[in-house]
């Protein structure tokens, strides 16, 4: 199957079983976004959600933010991992944000990969989630998964990106980088995965990379 074919009947098949998707971190603003997008390297999105209630009944602007320490932050955020780097970078930017952009999130991807703690993957989401700009953040889970499907090499996640968005339309990017996520963790987890069964790997693995994975499940079994 070629990969455009196979990229209209994957995303046919994430419409029916996913939908419209959720955005899986809890935020209220532009602002709480993006420290939530930050919060989740290396981090379940369960654990952020619990972290960022705290984190922003106390400082949920980036005046409040900026007025607590840096100690004050990682004692909140300490849960989610990397806390000191974090708690820099999170104080940081919302300094940042007061002196050169008024208070605000800025709409651009150069102006928010600028800011401390902020990559690509990250400026991305806010770009798709906050502003609604065609952007498809890739993410470990996406990358995995691409490669799975036979959509992308899996070199490293730049090049996944640039192979997701070379086969699927750019107005349905926003919903599937939420639609994969979703997917991936209802049925197509990272271990203990049937390929066999699953509604996508089913048709959309290779033949070597199923008898790869099936080895790979047996010899954890023994």
């Amino acid at each position: 199957m070629k990969r455009h074919d196979k990229a209209v009947r994957i995303s046919a098949l994430l419409d029916q079983l996913i939908g419209v998707p959720e955005v899986p971190l809890h935020h209220e603003d532009h602002f709480t976004l993006l420290i939530a997008v930050l919060l989740s390297a290396q981090c379940t999105d369960v654990r952020v959600n619990q972290v960022t209630k705290h984190l922003f009944a106390k400082a949920s602007t980036p005046l409040a933010m900026a007025q607590l320490s840096e100690d004050e932050i990682r004692a909140i955020i300490r849960p989610c991992g990397l806390s000191p780097q974090k708690s820099k970078a999170i104080r940081r930017l919302s300094q940042i944000l007061l002196r050169d952009f008024d208070g605000t999130v800025p709409r651009d991807l150069a102006a928010l990969e600028s800011l401390p703690g902020v990559g690509h993957k990250t400026a991305s989401v806010v770009m798709a989630q906050a502003f609604g700009v065609a952007s498809f953040p890739v993410d470990t889970h996406i990358h995995r998964l691409a490669a799975r499907w036979g959509l992308s090499p899996g070199r490293n996640v730049v090049a996944t990106e640039r192979d997701l968005k070379r086969v699927f339309p750019e107005a349905a990017w926003n919903t599937l980088h939420l639609q994969i996520i979703w997917f991936g963790r209802r049925f197509c987890r990272a271990l203990r995965h049937d390929p066999d069964v699953c509604p996508i790997c089913s048709f959309a693995m290779s033949q070597a990379r199923k008898a790869r994975e099936r080895r790979a499940r047996n010899e954890k079994r023994s």
